[in-house]
């Protein structure tokens, strides 16, 4: 028989925000989103309102490849077989393990994709997927940032490594120095948040993703977002576009 939950200990108020939250999810329009930009764009700060208000799952490819590694899923073992063996993790094990975690019922209303597709080749292959369920991407932020700018912005940033929430010493401190706000769990820097290492992922993103960029706009879905105003800008700008 199965086993049932015991909610006796949750605070009222906590099950009553629950349920209002999933009422409201019920009633949301299905959205598939992708977001490009830069490192330090942005894209993982403004990630848990778009997560939160619309609805929708949050679909990180790295923190999603290493899910499906630890879980054993059939493209989880062919993603370790490719990484023990020294090879890359091919375009279509990503894909299907995008497939699978937009299978999850978190999902059920969407998604934001953050972090591929990375080039054209993997844009079509989405694409591809997700017409054969008869759906499509909705729409593509572009967040647009100086290179100048980001540079502080990387080397500042704070990550909660469980959940992904990212946080930055300047422009958005934790509440508690190097403590995440939801948890209490510590905070990180990532060993690639310095000066040097973007550099080359800024090289590498402007050959290589920055044509996904015109992929999109042919499409008609690409939103270009002016990712370098004040976080609360930014915001209302990403909602505007997504609730046209």
């Amino acid at each position: 028989m199965p086993s049932t939950l015991d909610l006796t200990d949750v605070p009222y108020g906590l099950l009553v925000g629950e349920l209002q939250r999933r009422l409201e999810c019920a009633t949301k329009p299905e959205r598939r989103v992708v977001l490009l930009g830069p490192p330090g764009c942005g894209k993982g700060t403004q990630s848990p309102a778009l997560k939160r208000d619309f609805c929708l799952c949050h679909l990180a490819t790295g923190d999603m490849l290493r899910a499906a590694v630890g879980a054993g899923t059939p493209n989880g073992l062919r993603a370790k077989a490719a990484m023990e063996s020294g090879a890359l993790v091919t375009d279509d094990i990503v894909i299907g393990i995008i497939e699978e975690a937009t299978k999850k019922p978190e999902c059920r209303n969407g998604f934001i994709l953050d972090g591929f597709p990375r080039n054209v080749t993997q844009a079509q292959a989405l694409d591809q997927m997700l017409a054969s369920k008869g759906v499509a991407i909705d729409k593509v932020l572009n967040f647009e940032v100086p290179d100048s700018l980001l540079v502080e912005r990387v080397t500042g940033r704070l990550v909660h490594p469980a959940s992904g929430r990212s946080y930055h010493e300047k422009f958005a401190p934790p509440k508690v120095s190097m403590t995440d706000d939801v948890t209490g769990e510590p905070l990180i820097r990532r060993k690639d948040d310095n000066a040097d290492t973007l550099k080359a992922r800024l090289s590498t993103f402007h050959s290589q993703t920055a044509p996904v960029i015109d992929y999109y706009k042919k499409q008609g879905a690409l939103v270009n977002i002016k990712a370098d105003n004040p976080f609360d800008k930014v915001k209302t700008a990403i909602f505007g576009a997504l609730n046209k």
